[in-house]
């Protein structure tokens, strides 16, 4: 059983690196792996919402192309745009994250917070094992088309897509502020 303190160490020295090295590749079971870290999250009345897309190869050329011709419809500016169109090749897999929609407003706010605490199981996971991952947030307009691109079902939202590979680099550390916390007696 891993131990307090270790696990304090596993989450103090994780860090968001985006400085991955784009041509080594990451094993099939590291990428198992971590997709089912992220199932593990607690999930209100196990309506089991998470919803995974692993890409890989070309498809990171077509994810960014349809996620810059989105942007340049909806008149984002046009450096951003032709960025868009290879930032996906930064790392050699780009895992996209969707979360099912639920039965009511209730019920898709909990399927949202469950595949959440699957992204940070997935952070964890990765800085265990030697691996960078960056966490990014979808584009502005684009979850229809990245959920189709995915092969998800209708109404599931992307909450995120995130790089994994090896660190080419560290990330600079990182200053956090105090925890708020509100103590009620």
């Amino acid at each position: 059983m891993i131990q307090p303190s270790e696990l304090q160490e596993l989450m103090n020295s994780r860090r968001s690196n985006i400085l991955i090295d784009a041509n080594a590749s990451v094993e099939v079971l590291d990428i198992t792996a971590l997709c089912d870290a992220a199932m593990l999250a607690p999930n209100h009345k196990r309506t089991w919402p998470l919803r995974l897309g692993v890409v890989q190869g070309d498809a990171r050329s077509r994810l960014g192309e349809l996620i810059a011709n989105i942007m340049a419809s909806q008149g984002d500016d046009p450096s951003k745009v032709e960025r868009t169109r290879t930032k996906y090749l930064r790392a050699p897999v780009v895992i996209v994250l969707g979360a099912r929609d639920g039965d009511s407003g209730q019920r898709s706010r909990e399927n949202r917070y469950a595949v959440a605490a699957g992204a940070q199981n997935m952070l964890l996971a990765a800085e265990a094992r030697g691996l960078a991952m960056l966490w990014s947030s979808p584009a502005t307009g684009a979850n229809d088309a990245i959920s189709e691109f995915c092969d998800f079902e209708h109404h599931t939202e992307i909450l995120g897509l995130m790089y994994l590979g090896y660190a080419a680099q560290s990330p600079p550390g990182v200053e956090r502020p105090s925890t708020p916390i509100t103590w009620i007696s």
